[in-house]
């Protein structure tokens, strides 16, 4: 009893209660049991004794009003394992297990003693705790925790679920959870979820993720149940640690193709400006190329930029970039991570050829308000961030904004230093826990951009993204999240230093999603997921109008375009041995595009053109002008040879149904996307992937070979001299190609101590055809496609001196992009013409970059105001003037080239950031 009173001193400080009365009149919402306790002590006669450690997950939720209080006791521990006793002063003793016995039997001392009957308790829990979920968060050493009292599995297996955060209440995605082996381990999902299989009785649960210390929890399985894990984030170790969570992933794991980036690694790697750029990080991983310098449009295996799918918690962006491309669209301190597919793609994903993007916004502080941002010689951000309801929920809020134009004005070329530029961006996140079975979760983004190129134009650009998701547990092994998306990209052009010329430009994009996803644990080697999806597009493909009562522009307003996009999906990943995994899946896809409508019709067997239209069709509102469907094939495998050693293969068929129409390589504000209707077929693509991977060094080092081979079918590629912008009918300037993609890719990567990072070389060809019955391009054989580049080296490297000092280094090289260069110059029927080369027949100069960062980070200490750090960085360190265009002048007869480099000398930046 001494000991029990010593630990109840220690888990609150007494109070003694103005008006002592023996009943309790308040409300207690999710508060934890030490503030009950001192409420109680505060407002009553009664004093509580107890063992932090055994209460400290107990939440107590109730409203009292003149409530005795051993009642109040009973509603608050009945559910739980705990007993309580009370004594003539007052006292109530609250144990796990045994009851305190508050007075002695009569006649104790005449005669044996009998057996103690209990006082006032409350029964030990048949179930689950009063919170509903267990947390073993910074346990006391040697606790154990009962999972399913009172249940008795017919065959001797339970199954635990629960969630894993860390110190912040922040969900841990991807850590390790397994009993005595982690071979027979699961990974926590998007929302630190898992589902584990453990035989009845003693058992050691063991959770592992990289930067937190390993978690280890003596659990009581009598049956099904719940336990939540909370971790300690581990800054203290500079030496070479192996988690095991991260380890053998690259081995076990059935994706192949797939790179995950933690926000933590992203912000090791200089980028332009200083700014943390995750798409300027993604761009370093193999098989992904940049479309051009200083721009964070990709290429993924050969497939165009619009072939991508960006995702910001489920919503599509359609535009993910600012200041001409130069920044990424995202402020990385909202951010977790960002999960890039490359083959392999998830059934649960669908709509585009080449890669998935999958970028996942933190949670939010759940435990107390905090904050940070960072001051850059561009730009500026802060994110502020704190919980909801006492720790059941949280929010997270960020802005970005720049003020660069004083950079443009010292650039070397004068359209660049006449111009003007800036950008802002917004978003937030709600999450919310309803219940232990119900979650909601909330998004939104919205960011403009505005420029003025050395003219009277001024360019904008909008991009707004939100989702709702609603997480249901329907039982210990199946749950459901339905999602609610809604996204719009729209620009506009405004020119009106002529009268008479005059005009505005307008052009939007509106898209709404719902989506359904189901996943069953059916054991841990066994998996199912399912789920359904449909999508509307609006489409407003054009608007120009006059500006001023002179403009001599005349109004045009393009038809309107709509269609549905629908699809179901399975997947089914299957651990057939201990060696060999399998998954396979199926998605099936419908798309319809919609009336009002009038289409044209042409002379068959001829190349579509305004001399080849024979008529027109009419289809009403909501009426179907062209239907699509088809099925799009998951299958990956995964069989290790060895512990450290193993193979993979996946194949995939994905179909999009959206096209971008650009006439640029590079990603420019005013391209267009434009629907499949009954000219302009869906894109198809077939993908067959191998890969070797083996770890070395106590799995410390990584190296892997992917090999794949892709076949493209309806991609867009224009006519010569082709008008994309307020065509009527696009049709008549766009063919259908086919095209083919093949490389391999070379990683090391160094994944744990001081010097960590990665090496990579790939190998890759892409390349076209158009070869129809209507039309050709270079004589029908293939040629490079716009994103073909044989050769790709990446370095990055980081460098830790000590906890708080750190240096970064990036080399990239890559073949120069093709080019179609203009030959010579004629006259026919007394116009002078332009005679070019065969399409991409030549290439711009090879490109190749170095950058360099210095990271200082101030003291460690935990109780300050605020910590803050420092980034020196250094983009292009040598210099190298790396074209970010080719173009042509026709100078006193001759025609010259011009190559425009936009960082052609060294640009030093320096940033602050801080948290608090």
């Amino acid at each position: 009893m001494l000991l029990l009173l010593a630990c109840g001193r220690q888990a609150y400080a007494q109070q003694t209660p103005t008006a002592p009365t023996a009943t309790l009149t308040g409300t207690f919402q999710a508060v934890s049991f030490a503030e009950f306790a001192r409420r109680v002590a505060a407002t009553t006669s009664y004093r509580l004794y107890f063992v932090p450690a055994e209460t400290d997950s107990l939440r107590v939720t109730l409203a009292a009003t003149g409530q005795p209080v051993p009642e109040v006791l009973r509603q608050v521990l009945g559910p739980t394992r705990l007993h309580f006793s009370i004594d003539a002063d007052n006292r109530v003793y609250i144990t796990a297990g045994e009851t305190v016995q508050t007075q002695l039997p009569t006649n104790f001392f005449e005669a044996p003693a009998p057996a103690l009957a209990p006082m006032a308790t409350a029964p030990a829990s048949p179930g689950r705790p009063a919170s509903g979920a267990a947390l073993a968060g910074r346990t006391a050493p040697g606790r154990v925790y009962d999972i399913g009292l009172g249940q008795a599995p017919a065959n001797g297996k339970a199954t635990l679920t629960g969630r894993v955060r860390d110190g912040q209440g922040e969900s841990v995605v991807g850590a390790l959870v397994y009993g005595e082996l982690p071979d027979n381990g699961v990974s926590t999902d998007q929302f630190g979820a898992y589902t584990l299989t453990l035989p009845v009785g003693r058992q050691r649960l063991n959770v592992r993720s990289l930067g937190f210390k390993n978690a280890t929890r003596q659990v009581q399985v009598y049956g099904s149940g719940r336990l939540d894990v909370e971790l300690e984030v581990d800054v203290t170790s500079l030496k070479e640690v192996v988690v095991e969570a991260e380890k053998a992933k690259n081995l076990t794991s059935l994706r192949m193709g797939v790179a995950k980036l933690d926000i933590k690694d992203i912000k090791q790697i200089p980028t332009v400006f200083g700014e943390t750029d995750i798409l300027r990080v993604v761009l370093l991983l193999p098989g992904v190329k940049s479309i051009g310098e200083g721009n964070t449009g990709f290429s993924v295996r050969g497939g165009g930029a619009d072939q991508n799918l960006v995702l910001y918690n489920g919503a599509v962006v359609y535009n993910p970039a600012h200041l001409f491309g130069f920044f990424s669209a995202f402020n990385a301190d909202m951010l977790k991570s960002a999960e890039l597919y490359k083959s392999a793609v998830p059934a649960r994903y669908g709509g585009r050829l080449s890669s998935v993007l999958d970028v996942v916004t933190r949670d939010g502080n759940r435990k107390q308000f905090s904050g940070a941002g960072g001051i850059g010689l561009l730009t500026s951000r802060l994110t502020l961030e704190g919980p909801l309801a006492h720790g059941k929920g949280s929010w997270l809020v960020g802005g970005r904004t720049s003020y660069s134009n004083w950079l443009l004005r010292q650039l070397p070329n004068r359209n660049l230093n006449n111009s003007a530029a800036g950008f802002s961006d917004l978003s937030g996140h709600l999450a919310y826990d309803l219940n232990d079975r119900n979650s909601l979760y909330a998004t939104g983004y919205f960011s403009q951009d505005r420029f003025r190129l050395a003219t009277d134009t001024v360019y904008n650009y909008r991009n707004l993204a939100g989702s709702v998701k609603w997480k249901h547990t329907l039982s210990n092994k199946l749950y459901g999240v339905l999602t609610g998306t809604y996204s719009r990209y729209q620009y506009g052009l405004r020119s009106d230093r002529t009268a008479t010329t005059a005009s505005e430009l307008g052009y939007n994009l509106n898209q709404g999603g719902l989506q359904a996803d189901f996943t069953y644990f059916a054991s841990a080697k066994h998996t199912v997921e399912a789920g359904a999806s449909t999508i509307l597009y609006r489409i407003n493909p054009g608007q120009l109008t006059q500006v001023g009562d002179q403009s001599l522009v005349v109004n045009t307003t393009l038809a309107r375009e709509q269609a549905l996009e629908s699809a179901v999906y399975v997947s089914d990943r299957f651990d057939v041995a201990p060696r060999l995994a399998l998954e396979a899946g199926l998605r099936y896809s419908l798309f319809s595009a919609l009336g009002p409508r009038d289409v044209l019709t042409y002379q068959p067997g001829l190349s579509r053109s305004e001399q080849t239209v024979t008529g027109s069709t009419r289809y009403g509102s909501g009426q179907a002008l062209a239907t699509y469907q088809g099925p799009e094939w998951r299958f990956s495998a995964n069989y290790k040879l060895t512990e450290n050693t193993a193979l993979k293969a996946s194949y995939n068929r994905t179909r999009q149904y959206i096209h971008q129409l650009t006439n640029t390589t590079v990603v420019s504000p005013t391209d267009n996307w434009k629907l499949s209707d009954g000219y302009i077929l869906p894109q198809v693509a077939d993908q067959l992937a191998l890969g070797y991977y083996r770890n070395l060094r106590a799995n410390s080092i990584e190296v892997s070979v992917e090999a794949y081979y892709k076949k493209l079918y309806n991609f867009l590629d224009y006519k010569d001299g082709a008008t994309l912008l307020l065509n009527p009918h696009l049709e008549t300037d766009v063919v259908n190609a086919r095209g083919r993609a093949y490389g391999a890719e070379f990683l090391v990567r160094k994944t744990t101590g001081k010097l960590n990072g990665w090496l990579s070389y790939t190998y890759a060809r892409s390349l076209v055809q158009v070869n129809t019955a209507t039309d050709q391009v270079n004589s029908g054989n293939w040629y490079p496609s716009n994103y073909d580049k044989p050769h790709d080296v990446t370095l990055v490297g980081n460098y830790r001196f000590n906890r708080r000092v750190s240096a970064s280094v990036n080399f990239n090289y890559s073949t120069g992009r093709p080019i179609t260069l203009p030959l010579s110059q004629y006259y026919l029927n007394g116009v002078l013409r332009v005679f070019y080369s065969e399409r991409n027949q030549y290439r711009v100069p090879d490109y190749y970059r170095v950058d360099l960062a210095f990271n200082l980070e101030g003291n460690h200490k935990i109780k300050k105001l605020a910590h803050g750090s420092w980034t020196l960085a250094i983009y292009n360190l040598l210099g190298r003037r790396n074209p970010y265009s080719i173009y042509f002048q026709a100078q006193q007869g001759q025609l010259n080239g011009y190559q425009l480099s936009i960082f052609g000398q060294p640009i030093p930046t320096v940033t602050y950031n801080f948290r608090f």
